[in-house]
């Protein structure tokens, strides 16, 4: 698992691991997107597991603008003491490694 996480930490500042309900996340700190995203750098907060009827999650801190239009739910998550922004993006297959199952979840921007 150290591999993994320190292939996630080379697309932010830092990455933590945190635990809620039995389910982990991770953190990633001052994440850069892509030229054309608003705004260009955020937190997000990946759950590789399944919760909300999804096979996985990725979270963000704020909501980001892009030139592909997102369904971003209503209301805010509540997550390991912060709130969560997430648009409904479903994943069809599996993803052996974090770093690609980020990469999947940012394609729908």
């Amino acid at each position: 698992m150290e591999d993994q996480l320190a292939e996630l930490k080379s697309f932010c500042s830092e990455v933590f691991v945190g635990t809620e309900g039995g389910i982990t996340y991770y953190l990633l700190k001052e994440f850069q997107f892509k030229e054309g995203c608003s705004p260009n750098k955020t937190d997000l907060l990946l759950c590789p597991s399944a919760r909300d009827g999804y096979p996985s999650r990725l979270f963000f801190a704020d909501r980001i603008t892009s030139s592909k239009q997102q369904n971003w739910h209503a209301s805010t998550f509540r997550i390991l003491d912060r709130n969560w922004f997430v648009y409904s993006w479903k994943l069809e297959k599996s993803h052996a490694r974090l770093t690609s199952l980020l990469s999947a979840h940012l394609g729908a921007l």
